[in-house]
């Protein structure tokens, strides 16, 4: 249940800031709104799940999947361009991430 808890954390942030580029510095309500219950959603979600995770490994895995997806999506839904260097610095962070988990016991 916790590592459910802690998916739903990243999704809820991945929504969250994938909607700030639609927020347009804030002046359209919908996107500002989803900026903030998806934010809000995501730290409720990640607080609870540190009841039963330790906080070292939940936020490694919340920032780095996050920064992978994010990084995925605005390719895909923005049509941005990443570099080959960007995303070995993504696979590098999925890496560092994974290694982590290996390293200690939960």
């Amino acid at each position: 249940m916790p590592y459910l808890l802690l998916a739903l954390a990243i999704t809820s942030e991945v929504c969250a800031t994938s909607c700030l580029k639609l927020t347009d510095g804030f002046s359209r309500l919908w996107p500002s709104l989803g900026v903030g219950i998806g934010y809000a959603l995501s730290f409720l979600l990640l607080g609870r799940a540190l009841k039963h995770i330790p906080v070292s490994i939940a936020y490694a895995v919340w920032s780095g999947a996050g920064t992978a997806a994010v990084a995925g999506i605005g390719v895909l839904a923005f049509g941005e361009q990443l570099g080959r260097l960007q995303w070995i610095g993504i696979a590098l962070v999925i890496v560092g991430v994974v290694v982590l988990n290996l390293r200690t016991s939960h």
